[in-house]
């Protein structure tokens, strides 16, 4: 009898009904339409939002606009070192990075590094920021308390995309053009594994899920669950089109799916399947996405469009001054 409690308590946890999703509201920033990576501080309630040639910071408890920090030019990535009080952001223009103090947000420094650096993490175990450039196809590598470069360039044998960290030095990234995920020794500044993720094609947004030890990497039309321990793939997940990043929240996974204005939302739905459970929609455009994994609320950067040409079945161009961050919650 007990087994079959048991069994009956398993099948209800993992067949539950997923939360309900919908965007709550929108954050109107303004200027220019050009953005990328959106990036969340869950510990001091801080969205960082790439501009242009700025990074914007909202304040997720009551979702304003707090600060600016300027002269940030071709930002993509931030990254955050609450251990340390210090933030990063990567500056593909100007192939470098910007240290800013979190309290005042006033930019204390920089880094040089490879050309392009896009993705941008954090490890702390050894408390070095990882870039990942998208040019030269290598990642630089500095001591996040005084910005002295470790690795000026460690070659990566493709173009990396996003990087996740397991919190025991390890980084990993996805590699664009070779389909692959490669994992970094943060301490030794060395490539120590790589393996193959097809059918995931062309893998940008990479998530990870602490406690299981798996990856998830987003490519058109595709999500790959991928082992980095074994190096396998263990499920592959039919998502929207056009994704540029995914994000991790309470056992789902969410994809912000740009070409199609929507989130795919994908869970486990029995031990090893995942699945899309839930489609949200957004905003075409809205390729990019942060999580508060305290608010359950997901933070997505877009512009409205004009309509959709009927003679060509295209999107409008941009509508002046609509630069936004759009909120989507329970």
């Amino acid at each position: 009898m007990k087994t079959l409690i048991a069994f009956a308590l398993a099948a209800s946890v993992a067949f539950a009904a997923p939360p309900t999703y919908k965007v709550q509201s929108k954050i109107k920033l303004g200027g220019a339409g050009r953005w990328d990576y959106v990036y969340l501080d869950n510990v001091n309630h801080r969205l960082y939002v790439s501009h242009g040639t700025q990074t914007e910071v909202i304040d997720t408890t009551s979702d304003k606009l707090v600060a600016t920090i300027p002269d940030t030019k071709g930002v993509h990535g931030i990254a955050v070192a609450n251990d340390l009080g210090k933030g990063y952001t990567s500056n593909g223009q100007t192939n470098d990075v910007t240290i800013f103090d979190l309290k005042t947000n006033k930019a204390t420094g920089t880094v040089k590094t490879g050309t392009n650096p896009d993705a941008i993490i954090y490890e702390p175990v050894t408390h070095r920021v990882l870039t990942f450039n998208g040019r030269s196809n290598d990642a630089t590598i500095f001591d996040a308390k005084t910005g002295t470069v470790i690795t000026a360039s460690l070659p990566l044998g493709g173009k990396p995309e996003f990087a996740q960290v397991d919190g025991k030095g390890r980084v990993f990234v996805n590699i664009e053009d070779k389909n692959e995920v490669v994992e970094i020794n943060a301490k030794d500044s060395v490539v120590a594994n790589r393996y193959s993720i097809l059918p995931c094609d062309g893998p940008t947004g990479l998530a990870i899920d602490l406690k299981k030890n798996l990856l998830f990497s987003v490519c058109n039309k595709v999500m790959v669950v991928s082992d980095p321990v074994k190096g396998t793939v263990v499920a592959t997940v039919a998502i929207g089109q056009g994704p540029d990043g995914v994000a991790f929240d309470d056992g789902y996974l969410f994809s912000s799916n740009g070409r199609d204005g929507t989130i795919s939302m994908v869970g486990e739905t029995a031990s090893g399947k995942w699945e899309a459970v839930a489609t949200i929609d957004t905003m075409k455009g809205a390729r990019t996405i942060g999580v508060d994994q305290k608010a359950h609320k997901l933070y997505l950067a877009a512009v409205e469009t004009a309509p959709v040409d009927p003679a060509t079945g295209k999107a409008g161009p941009a509508v002046p001054d609509s630069f936004q961050v759009m909120v989507v919650g329970r």
